[in-house]
């Protein structure tokens, strides 16, 4: 009789949603496989990638970044293998190989590969001094770079970009973040939202550009300076890109899998190979990709109940749903939230709510008598109740007055 193989998990990548996969496979008290090999590109324990920002300004250490400990890993058999990203898949033999030489068989394989920071194609752009924020390597190169460096420009005004520029400027550095937009995170906040948010920036001594971008970065062997679309030159000593991310999709594409901005998959996470799953910011679910934490969590719980069921050799109905997950954000100690509709339409009113003695700010978009849309900064207490709101549809005619003032107003009025 020809003795079973042992069922092994292979995991490519240990980020926060594969931590959270792991978390949620070892949940119950049976394992679905005999063994759970992890392979992490990078040098350190999985990590709070969320806590980057704030690890620049120096408001926590790298030790409170920690996901779990060893002894974690340890007690649950997971072999963690830090610095040892995978380079090839074989499908055919089912094994993967690894930057060391490393051949690991797999029963099970997830791709967790994240995503990579988006580097415009500047002229200039590989002079020292540009660099990206990823990665804790990263944070490590910019607080290192502050020490001895004055001047910073940070390119992109979503959260990252803002962040960066905030944490900067903590290490006493002068900082000019430029956005291409015409306001500050445009995707989460409508004109207003963002303007207020920039007079805050500038209020902590950051200089901010908007509706303008890098025509080139100039220097002989490190940047010196940035020319604008306007040719105004800005002189610096670092140049920071924030300016999105894409899906690390390159080792699934080599294996043959079929990729469009990612890694392809069903709403049970599985790629066009039966036996691989991906999962996060490497992935793609139609024709939606994900950069928040949030849906990497929620497809992680997914994903464990589909892989335990499979392991087990049943079927398993749970499925992934992309749903509108609401934007909550603090950005130098304002707190953001978004969700739904951001900008209005000629089918939608606008219920405007400002508190310029505190800086807080409200608007709500009104469609049919049902909540479209919510944008919240300074005050963000009922964000959770106008999402509730937006998503089962409700019908708010019996408060639409009060709507602003939220919902303890509200539930009053009805």
């Amino acid at each position: 009789m020809k003795e079973q193989r042992e069922s092994v998990l292979v995991i490519c990548g240990h980020g926060m949603v594969s931590q959270r996969l792991l978390e949620s496979l070892c949940r119950g008290q049976d394992r679905p496989f005999d063994r759970i090999v992890v392979f992490n590109g990078e040098r350190a324990d999985a990590y709070n990638r969320i806590q980057l920002s704030v690890l620049l300004a120096g408001d926590t250490d790298e030790a409170a970044m920690t996901l779990q400990s060893e002894n974690w890993f340890r007690d649950r058999g997971i072999t963690v293998c830090n610095g040892e990203s995978v380079v090839a898949i074989d499908r055919q033999s089912r094994t993967v190989t690894t930057a060391t030489g490393r051949v690991q068989h797999y029963s099970h394989l997830v791709l967790a590969t994240g995503a990579e920071p988006a580097k415009p194609q500047l002229p200039g752009a590989d002079l020292r001094g540009v660099m990206t924020f990823r990665d804790l390597d990263d944070a490590r190169s910019l607080i290192d770079t502050a020490r001895y460096q004055r001047r910073a420009v940070v390119i992109g005004g979503g959260f990252l970009g803002l962040e960066t520029a905030d944490g900067l400027r903590q290490r006493g550095m002068a900082v000019t973040l430029l956005h291409r937009s015409d306001h500050l995170l445009n995707r989460q906040l409508d004109p207003v939202g963002g303007a207020l948010l920039q007079q805050h920036m500038e209020a902590r001594g950051i200089n901010v550009l908007t509706g303008t971008s890098p025509k080139a970065l100039l220097g002989r062997s490190r940047v010196r300076a940035v020319q604008l679309d306007n040719d105004t030159l800005i002189s610096t000593d670092l140049v920071v890109f924030a300016t999105g991310i894409t899906p690390r999709a390159q080792l699934a594409r080599e294996a043959g899998l079929a990729c469009d901005r990612g890694i392809l998959v069903d709403s049970q996470l599985r790629t066009s190979d039966p036996f691989i799953r991906a999962l996060g910011e490497c992935c793609q679910l139609e024709d939606v990709t994900f950069g928040l934490v949030e849906p990497g969590y929620q497809q992680a719980d997914v994903l464990a109940e589909v892989l335990a069921s499979t392991a087990e050799g049943r079927d398993c109905g749970a499925a992934y749903t992309p749903v509108d997950t609401p934007t909550r954000l603090k950005i130098s100690g304002v707190p953001i939230f978004s969700c739904g509709q951001i900008s209005a339409d000629q089918d939608t009113e606008s219920v405007i709510w400002q508190d310029h003695e505190h800086n807080h700010y409200c608007r709500l978009l009104i469609r049919n008598q049902r909540l479209a849309g919510a944008v919240l900064l300074g005050d963000t207490r009922d964000g959770p109740w106008y999402s509730q709101r937006i998503q089962q549809q409700d019908d708010i005619s019996r408060y639409r007055d009060h709507i602003a003032f939220g919902k303890h107003y509200c539930e009053a009025a009805a």
